[in-house]
């Protein structure tokens, strides 16, 4: 059976909101039971080592500051052998307060992975978007899906349905007929 951690850390309560979207829109896919939704707050390494498929969600502050718990899951993270584990990043950022941190966090913990030797998924194209550079950006690609609910939030749901199944095909997911 298909499992899929996905790992979510908030402060306001919008990364876990587009979490439990994500949850829901695969499980609609994939069947019940197939996505564990976790928030990050006092996880350890081998609360996220266990999956092979991750999702990993969370927002960055003001001037690229990091989500706290998430901050504070460095550590364990630096710890993990990402080999063979495919890792799609989500975050939240506000593109137009702060153009130059704009989904930060998502850069920070991608190279993480990176240097774990774990495989990024996901990956979107920067049209549409208004920021001057991001952390999350490589070339016109971000390393997963930026969302900004507090400018763009009506092309949260377009931008999710589209990201998807991008993702579960870099996972090698076969989707139910």
């Amino acid at each position: 059976m298909i499992k899929i951690g996905l790992f979510y850390g908030t402060d306001t309560g919008n990364t876990e909101t587009i979490s439990k979207e994500i949850k829901k829109k695969l499980e609609a896919t994939l069947g019940d039971g197939t996505v564990d939704l976790l928030e990050i707050y006092k996880k350890k390494k081998e609360d996220m080592a266990k999956y092979d498929l991750l999702i990993i969600g969370m927002p960055t502050w003001y001037d690229g500051e990091l989500q706290g718990d998430w901050e504070e899951f460095i550590p364990e993270m630096e710890q993990i052998d990402f080999t063979g584990k495919k890792v799609a990043f989500f975050g939240l950022g506000d593109q137009y307060g702060y153009a130059a941190y704009f989904c930060d966090a998502l850069g920070v913990f991608a190279e993480i992975v990176e240097k774990g030797h774990g495989t990024l998924c996901g990956f979107t194209s920067v049209k549409g978007y208004e920021h001057d550079v991001s952390k999350a950006q490589r070339g016109d690609q971000f390393v997963g899906l930026c969302l900004d609910t507090d400018n763009q939030d009506e092309l949260t749901n377009g931008r999710l349905n589209a990201w998807l199944p991008q993702v579960l095909q870099e996972f090698g997911v076969q989707v139910p007929a």
